[in-house]
């Protein structure tokens, strides 16, 4: 796809892989919203940047709609979603608590998969959209510690597998961008971005592969990605 005029929502588009991800497409002409929860934040990042802020949580379910319409109108439409919001909670079977699962899927499943329905409502009506789901490594192996979290990416693997099958006759491309270890503020109680390691992927790796992915051409795509650290 062109890239230049495409409107494109980009979720947890305030720091890290989402920010470094809607810098590159702002770049490439695209028109990018970005979302966020921290409202001050997301409104500096997004003049920085030129992008069109929406405060919004996606673990707030209500919202979904009213924020989609929101998004549609601010942006004229909508071609593009990358759901790339996503939190995590790490402890050993036998620490686990159900608020753990709670609050990592109402963000990584829940309140993605609602969102992705509101906006496949536009996609369905224009006969075309592009979807390209975060996930990670960890949708694709366990490892200690990870049983809530890579649980969650799991399920949006499984997620993005079942829309890719409903989807395709729509003209919607559905992919799924698996990064390894990035250095960015994720699970980092103070938001505060790490600094790159040169072992370790930085954010504008996985943006560069996101970019590529979208600017395919429509008449094929990439089902699923992943991008892994040279030497860690």
């Amino acid at each position: 796809m062109q890239l230049k005029d495409t409107r494109i929502l980009v979720t947890g588009g305030s720091s890290g892989i989402g920010k470094a991800t809607a810098e590159l497409l702002v770049e490439a002409g695209a028109k990018v919203a970005i979302t966020g929860r921290n409202e001050e934040k997301l409104q500096r990042v997004a003049k920085e940047m030129g992008a069109i802020p929406l405060h919004f949580d996606i673990s707030d379910y209500a919202q979904i709609p009213s924020k989609t319409e929101e998004l549609v109108q601010a942006l004229g439409g909508i071609d593009v979603l990358i759901n790339n919001a996503g939190i995590g909670e790490f402890a050993l079977l036998g620490d686990i608590e159900i608020e753990h699962f709670e609050r990592v899927y109402s963000t990584n499943v829940f309140g993605l998969a609602m969102l992705t329905q509101e906006v496949v409502k536009h996609f369905k009506a224009q006969n075309k959209g592009h979807i390209i789901n975060i996930a990670s490594t960890a949708a694709t192996k366990g490892f200690a510690y990870g049983t809530v979290y890579s649980s969650s990416k799991f399920a949006l693997r499984g997620m993005t597998e079942c829309w890719r099958a409903e989807l395709r006759k729509f003209n919607v491309r559905v992919m799924l961008v698996n990064p390894s270890e990035v250095t960015t503020a994720f699970n980092n109680t103070e938001r505060q971005e790490r600094d790159p390691e040169p072992t370790k992927l930085r954010p504008l790796e996985i943006a560069h592969a996101i970019k590529g992915v979208l600017e395919m051409d429509d008449r094929g795509f990439v089902p699923e990605l992943t991008v892994w650290a040279t030497n860690p």
